[in-house]
């Protein structure tokens, strides 16, 4: 993986940038910035025009800003949705997460880009995958492709029902073949397996710790997407309370923003 990160402390809004979109201008912001939404967070990366976001719903949909009007609509009058994907220069894509894995996608020959938001559900419905399927039909090449997960809750501390780490591994039907069919219990031990696996054991029966962005990372190699293409941010919301917001921690719905600008 390419893990090249740099801090920008020079704003009024502190936020993290990645080598690998250093072509775009972008950033995962902090705590720091609540409660300042993207309209104003993306003037500290750059002076494109629109900003666009969708309600976040923890599920799969894919918009444009053919779908969106820029970021003075309302949140209660987005549409749902859990990615927001470009489809010209200089349009400013945004998702919010606290624990949940923010992901920003960009394709070095189209330009275009994409912000998601995935947490374990969305995750569990292939959200990633289904955005670089939508940035496909618009003449992106997996081979272009580069991929920047930010700070979210590690797996080491993640905490889950069995139920739930068996929900989001049966997304892995390249890894774990004909898992649908196996019991719980031989997928998680399938799981715990793999080389720097995305389930690990936890002393509490019925629970487990699941890394969600290592399930991402998986997602992204059976696609045919190489480690070179994926930065992994080595920030963990819930064990950082100066940086990061986490409900897992606080219960509190407040959140940090991570976006992106196409070229």
């Amino acid at each position: 993986m390419n893990d090249c990160w740099h801090w920008h402390h020079e704003t009024e809004h502190p936020y993290l940038t990645t080598a690998i979109l250093d072509r775009w201008p972008h950033g995962f912001f902090t705590r720091a910035s609540w409660p300042t939404m993207p309209d104003v967070l993306s003037q500290q990366v750059s002076d494109a025009g629109a900003v666009y976001r969708a309600k976040q719903v923890h599920g799969n949909q894919v918009v444009t800003p053919q779908d969106l009007l820029a970021d003075a609509m309302p949140r209660e009058t987005l549409p749902p949705a859990d990615a927001v994907m470009s489809i010209a220069p200089q349009q400013s894509v945004w998702v919010c997460t606290a624990d949940c894995t923010p992901v920003l996608i960009a394709d070095e020959q189209t330009g275009q880009v994409a912000a998601v938001h995935a947490g374990w559900r969305g995750t569990a419905l292939k959200i990633v995958p289904t955005t670089i399927q939508k940035m496909q039909t618009r003449g992106s090449e997996l081979r272009h492709l580069r991929i920047a997960m930010g700070p979210a809750i590690a797996g080491a501390v993640y905490q889950v029902t069995t139920h739930v780490a068996a929900e989001v591994g049966r997304s892995l039907t390249a890894i774990t073949p004909k898992q649908e069919h196996l019991p719980e219990a031989e997928l998680l031990e399938q799981l715990k397996a793999l080389a720097n696996p995305p389930v690990l054991a936890d002393p509490q029966p019925g629970r487990v710790k699941l890394d969600v962005r290592r399930i991402n990372a998986l997602q992204l190699t059976a696609l045919g997407i190489h480690d070179e293409q994926v930065a992994i941010a080595p920030h963990c919301t819930l064990q950082e309370p100066e940086r990061f917001f986490s409900y897992r921690r606080t219960r509190e719905k407040k959140v940090q923003w991570s976006g992106i600008v196409s070229c």
